[in-house]
């Protein structure tokens, strides 16, 4: 593949700056540094390292998608008809210009990607899949799986009723 950024070494500062960041992004530099147990300068000197390095990519805010009327999950396998490195690359970029597409993975099995699709309902959920993601470039087949409900979200937040 391409070049495939190397891994950066982290020591427990570095860690504990990251998980406390991944629990909650809009920690002032005060609080973070606190809570990791630096003094504000150090604390922002690494935070600003890991930016710089590409551990930390961003911020973001992490809504409630029911509450936008849009909770309705589906994964799509789509399996191309042509796996060629240029073929690739021209689902890739295509599938990048579909909004509703929140997750889209190469897979090594018996299909090509899993998408993981987020619309209002069913209903534009088949129309995503057939205006948009059956007409990517090298397309054969699609297979829909319907997520009835949303155990754990990649923020690794718990969701549903269900207490421990």
């Amino acid at each position: 593949m391409k070049n495939e950024p190397a891994a950066v070494e982290l020591d427990e500062f570095d860690r504990r700056i990251v998980a406390a960041l991944v629990d909650d992004g809009r920690m002032t530099v005060t609080d973070l540094a606190q809570t990791v147990g630096l003094s504000k300068t150090p604390c922002q000197q690494r935070m600003r390292r890991l930016i710089e390095l590409g551990v930390i990519r961003g911020f973001r805010a992490i809504v409630d998608p029911a509450k936008l009327g849009m909770d309705h999950v589906a994964f799509a396998e789509v399996k191309l008809s042509d796996t060629r490195e240029k073929a690739l690359n021209e689902f890739n970029a295509a599938v990048r210009r579909i909004p509703e597409v929140e997750e889209c993975h190469m897979i090594a099995s018996s299909f090509d990607y899993l998408l993981k699709v987020r619309t209002a309902d069913i209903r534009r959920y088949r129309a995503v899949l057939g205006e948009k993601i059956s007409s990517l470039p090298h397309v054969a087949s699609t297979s829909t799986y319907v997520a009835m409900e949303t155990v754990l979200d990649a923020g690794g937040h718990a969701r549903g009723k269900a207490k421990s």
